[in-house]
């Protein structure tokens, strides 16, 4: 009886802690894209990130983050159950509903183009000289200059004569200069002068040739590089894209849209790789989620690129869970009372400005 009372007594003692719920310790997977989420001193941050944490309050829960390189590996994570639930900038689309369950729209976004700054309407001078000195331009130019070393120290030799030769002067400086003024002013077509000896004659022949060449494709590439930089001004919308080289992000509801319009996308791992190509000029426009480029042009991209046209296939961000999933109700109460308590607002206005209602 002793024992049986004492075994009793353990039990109510015990009976507190064992009553207690464990605490849900959720894995959350994500992807890094500014400004939903990045790494910041060592720690995830970011509109994302900032929300979530908010609905784990709501929620009286704890998680952990797990990183993921694209949208394909982060819905995949989900659905293998690796991961309660992804959060990022993630579309909401049929294809994936078939899928996974998304939460109510946490964000309203949409799809834009980013290009070049030099790609602005500006002057007509600003667009000549953007067109015009380019990397290959100025090597082209130093191509020529290298040229007419050839002919001017040919005609130096040959017609620096004390009597009746092309040259005034017969040391090399200042000699080389007159030399290399005839063949410029020869490449120009601008020569008052011709040689005197046979051997110079022929030289100033094949230079003159030489020139009609050089001159020819001195214009088709400035002409070139003007056009170029004219098709580029061009783009103001997505009915401009056709024909154009367009980046964007594999996987992603961009590169749907622009397959299903006929224009030619390459696919990069990140949005970063996909900006690098435009500045690289390998890309004339990148095509991409609105919020991400407008962070990306107004920050790091600032001076450098510009968002131009108005947003189109607008879409929404939701959170993404396995098929039925309980956490589901949840999350859309808890984000709920977030836009009911003016806690949602003040987290978009801290990262977009404006109001997010």
């Amino acid at each position: 009886m002793r024992k049986l009372l004492t075994f009793a007594f353990v039990l109510l003692a015990c009976a507190p802690a064992w009553s207690q719920p464990r605490a849900e310790n959720l894995r959350v997977a994500t992807r890094l894209v500014k400004p939903f989420v990045f790494e910041e001193k060592g720690q995830l941050t970011g509109f994302s990130v900032e929300l979530w944490q908010e609905i784990t309050k709501q929620m009286n829960v704890k998680s952990e983050f797990i990183v993921k390189p694209s949208v394909k590996d982060l819905l995949a994570s989900v659905n293998s159950h690796e991961a309660a639930l992804g959060i990022s900038a993630i579309s909401i689309t049929a294809e994936r509903e078939m899928q996974l369950d998304f939460s109510q729209p946490m964000f309203d976004a949409g799809l834009q183009i980013l290009t070049s700054a030099q790609g602005a309407e500006g002057s007509l001078l600003g667009n000549i000289v953007a067109g015009i000195f380019t990397r290959d331009f100025l090597v082209m130019i130093g191509i020529v200059i290298l040229l007419l070393a050839v002919p001017a120290h040919i005609v130096f030799f040959l017609e620096r004569r004390p009597n009746g030769g092309l040259l005034t002067h017969r040391s090399y400086f200042p000699g080389i200069f007159e030399a290399a003024w005839w063949a410029a002013a020869t490449l120009a077509t601008q020569a008052d002068q011709m040689p005197k000896s046979a051997a110079a004659r022929v030289a100033a022949i094949i230079w003159m040739f030489s020139s009609v060449v050089l001159i020819a494709y001195f214009t088709a590439s400035v002409t070139s590089s003007l056009t170029l930089q004219q098709l580029r001004g061009d783009i103001k919308g997505p009915e401009d894209l056709p024909g154009k080289r367009v980046a964007s992000v594999k996987d992603s509801t961009s590169v749907e849209y622009l397959r299903q319009h006929n224009v030619e996308v390459a696919e990069f791992a990140k949005v970063e790789d996909a900006y690098q190509a435009l500045q690289q000029d390998q890309a004339d426009a990148v095509v991409y989620d609105s919020p991400v480029l407008l962070y990306y042009a107004s920050h790091e991209g600032k001076g450098k690129a510009q968002v131009v046209g108005p947003i189109f296939r607008k879409e929404n961000y939701g959170i993404v869970f396995p098929d039925k999933s309980p956490l589901r109700k949840r999350v859309n109460e808890a984000l709920l009372k977030l836009r009911e308590n003016g806690a949602y607002d003040q987290l978009y206005k801290k990262w977009f400005g404006g109001n997010g209602s």
